[in-house]
């Protein structure tokens, strides 16, 4: 496993390069400043613009409706404040879609762990008949081809046409930029003592003990990039969902759903693959109880946990110290403070 020396005004620190999962068994770290980019798609100034008009651009979609950012809207952490996606002609998905923030460090991606990257992430809504329903990525290319600003952005960074590979690695390079490594919780790891309130600290203390919650929401991104059955409700279209067994094919596999990272957790709410969680209170509720009933056998990791009012509370607060910003909003609210 690789290891990234971050230096920063409270020392120096150790952050964890990916993947090597099982080395955070347990470990709260702080976040590396930067994900991994991969040397087939360096993150260049004008790739990164290119992805970003992608990205905001509803005529990625069959009927020009939809973007890219109407699942993953800015204001909602990046991923879908509904609790299951809305595509094309309004057609309902049957789960809520992730944050983008920090995405580019997870070696797997969707719920069910289906993607390998992001490029491999970005290409899948585009033909998806429920999402952007393009009916072949042929036409999503021949569309995109006749509309100027795009020809002439594709030869600027490609020295070439619109192609699929290139849509997905301009979408994957900005969505790279969408990290947020120095929340109070990072600072507070880093050796910043008041980065934390006592609500907050006495949540850390909850969630590294009694709460158990690190026994799965470790390392840099919280999870442990796992899949685990919870008996989390299944609500919305699908009747059943039988999550990372639709992958795998390993019955083992029936009815889990990879960790998710709680970084930004407070702005990303409705929770779990469903949505069916509305606020951080019902699903603290839900662990504490000892999760729900599932035709699929329950991970023996989710017992009742008995917290009072008051560390459930501090346990929240906690959580909400996991928010940071982007690049992009750390320079917009400096430039409003000057």
């Amino acid at each position: 496993m690789m290891n990234i020396v971050r230096k920063g005004f409270w020392g120096t620190v150790m952050a964890f390069a990916f993947p090597a999962a099982i080395a955070w068994a347990g470990t709260l770290v702080p976040l590396s400043a930067a994900p991994t980019m991969p040397a087939q798609n360096l993150g260049t100034k004008s790739k990164v613009e290119l992805g970003k008009h992608l990205f905001f651009d509803p005529r990625l979609s069959k009927n020009g409706s939809i973007s890219c950012a109407f699942c993953h809207v800015p204001t909602a952490g990046y991923a879908d404040p509904r609790p299951v996606s809305i595509g094309v002609d309004n057609r309902r998905g049957g789960r809520n879609s992730p944050t983008v923030l920090n995405a580019a460090y997870f070696p797997k991606l969707f719920w069910d762990g289906r993607a390998s990257s992001l490029e491999e992430q970005a290409i899948g809504p585009l033909g998806n008949p429920v999402e952007m329903a393009n009916p072949d990525y042929n036409a999503l290319v021949g569309r995109l081809r006749k509309i100027r600003y795009y020809r002439v952005a594709f030869y600027k960074v490609y020295g070439g046409a619109v192609s699929l590979d290139r849509i997905a690695q301009s979408l994957s390079a900005f969505e790279r930029t969408l990290v947020t490594p120095d929340s109070p919780y990072d600072r507070y790891l880093m050796g910043d003592v008041n980065a934390l309130n006592d609500a907050q600290k006495r949540g850390l203390a909850i969630f590294k003990g009694k709460g158990r919650c690190a026994v799965c929401h470790n390392g840099p991104l919280l999870s442990d990039l796992s899949y685990h059955n919870l008996g989390v409700p299944q609500v919305g279209p699908l009747a059943v969902d039988v999550g990372r067994y639709a992958v795998t094919h390993n019955p083992e596999d029936k009815g889990r759903f990879r960790t998710a990272g709680l970084r930004n957790i407070a702005l990303t709410a409705p929770y779990m693959h469903d949505g069916v969680f509305r606020t951080l209170r019902d699903v603290v509720d839900f662990y504490d109880k000892g999760g729900g009933s599932s035709p699929y056998p329950k991970d023996p990791l989710i017992v009742p946990l008995h917290l009072t009012d008051q560390e459930k509370s501090d346990l929240i607060s906690f959580l909400k110290s996991l928010n940071g910003e982007t690049k992009t909003q750390e320079s917009y609210r400096a430039s409003r403070s000057r």
